[in-house]
């Protein structure tokens, strides 16, 4: 009589395979979706408004983004992400997207605003030949009020003084790169 092993161990042909996620891709995937709910909680009222959820979820993101206390707001959020898990993975995708839309919006945003700090640094350190350049853009410009506050500009950057000419400069610039410019 031939004695056959008897290890639990042992695997052989019947045993069931699982083609499931693995626990760890289980736990990345809770953890993406605690971030997301924690990233909901960040947007503010205009932000939120953009982003494809129900009403429900929306009352829960408000809920979370009130409280204050951080063990309380952690709790909170854990339970936003619970309601999250609950959607569909196209909702969720949706939600990411606007997410990225946004924050890719945003970057362009703040890039813009350092092109337009580099072209008033540019503007107090060069004078005119820089002057030219932006009347150029746009031909609307007070070319005299412009000249005028480059001036004072410079004259509070030399008695350090606090650089409102500066800000107005910049202003300015902000309010001429709203604007579309005019083709001659």
């Amino acid at each position: 009589m031939a004695t056959t092993c008897r290890n639990p161990m042992s695997h052989d042909e019947t045993d069931d395979v699982f083609d499931g996620p693995s626990r760890s891709q289980l736990r990345r995937d809770a953890t993406a979706i605690f971030k997301l709910a924690e990233t909901l909680a960040a947007l503010t009222d205009a932000q939120l408004a953009r982003i494809p959820l129900e009403a429900d979820l929306l009352d829960e993101v408000r809920r979370t983004r009130a409280i204050h206390q951080p063990i309380a707001r952690k709790r909170e959020t854990q339970y936003l992400a619970k309601l999250l898990r609950r959607l569909e993975s196209a909702e969720i995708d949706a939600v990411r997207t606007v997410l990225d839309i946004s924050k890719q919006q945003s970057h362009r945003e703040t890039a813009a605003l350092h092109q337009l700090e580099n072209l008033r640094d540019r503007l107090i350190a060069e004078g005119d030949s820089a002057l030219d350049l932006v009347i150029a853009e746009h031909p609307s410009a007070d070319r005299q009020h412009l000249r005028n506050l480059i001036r004072q500009a410079n004259l509070e950057a030399k008695k350090q003084k606090p650089p409102r000419a500066s800000r107005e400069l910049f202003r300015i610039l902000r309010q001429l790169h709203a604007t579309p410019a005019v083709p001659e």
